[in-house]
């Protein structure tokens, strides 16, 4: 093998079929340059930061770009722009990556490390997404913001706690009729029993479990759809540290 054929680990695969196959979208070149810049920022940004454990191309397109894409189903094709926040966005997924896809889409970031947010900042800057803002803040507190409360469409929030818990930061924070994603690996029955009852103190309901597979390791996914029916009680969410210690 000479040199010019050695590959990049660096680069990312561009897989535009199973993008197209999976989610009905494709990255334009502009799009594909900026999930580029996202990725490599991500790896040399991981070596103070922390911010994730996968770093190889092929396993970061599928867990963080394709995951976070897929896992808002047909709302990536919804021609409505929507106001979006993403809770405990950490490296910046899945909204960075949305912020690539839909330009429209009005998305705040939200997390409660002030590193892992000047981080989002930066990338976001010099991809040059007009369309983030981004917040260092506990959810909690955020959730009896006036500014925040009740007014999203669309709340997302993956890999952050107990789906029970994951109810509790989201549903405050969406407008009546609104939704909120969990993003889940494994599910069961039984989680989806005790979620019933959670949603329900919160003035939500179980709308619909999108179980889905990855194309490339064929992992089992699921998100976890919840709509708002009803304004969420003031009580909720509860104090600093609570929903944790003591989920509904």
């Amino acid at each position: 093998m000479n040199a010019s054929e050695i590959p990049d680990l660096n680069s990312l695969p561009a897989l535009n079929e199973i993008w197209q196959q999976t989610t009905e979208w494709c990255p334009t070149e502009i799009q594909q340059f900026q999930l580029q810049s996202l990725y490599t920022a991500v790896i040399t940004a991981n070596k103070t930061l922390n911010l994730t454990r996968i770093t190889e191309p092929e396993e970061f397109w599928e867990k963080h770009l394709w995951d976070s894409l897929r896992g808002v189903g047909d709302l990536i094709q919804n021609s409505t722009p929507l106001q979006v926040i993403d809770i405990g966005t950490g490296a910046g997924f899945p909204g960075l990556p949305l912020a690539i896809a839909r330009t429209d889409w009005q998305l705040t970031l939200v997390d409660s490390t002030a590193k892992k947010i000047g981080f989002v900042e930066s990338i976001a800057s010099e991809i040059g997404l007009k369309n983030v803002r981004s917040l260092v803040s506990r959810i909690e507190e955020l959730g009896q913001d006036r500014q925040h409360r009740h007014q999203s469409d669309l709340a997302l929030i993956r890999a952050v706690a107990s789906a029970n818990v994951c109810a509790e930061y989201a549903l405050p924070l969406v407008k009546l009729g609104g939704t909120a994603i969990l993003y889940r690996g494994n599910w069961t029955e039984a989680e989806t029993e005790s979620l019933e009852l959670a949603v329900a103190k919160l003035g939500g309901e179980i709308a619909k479990i999108d179980r889905f597979t990855t194309p490339i390791s064929n992992s089992i996914r699921h998100c976890i759809w919840l709509r708002k029916a009803a304004d969420t009680h003031p009580y909720y969410p509860r104090a600093v540290g609570i929903p944790n210690l003591k989920p509904l």
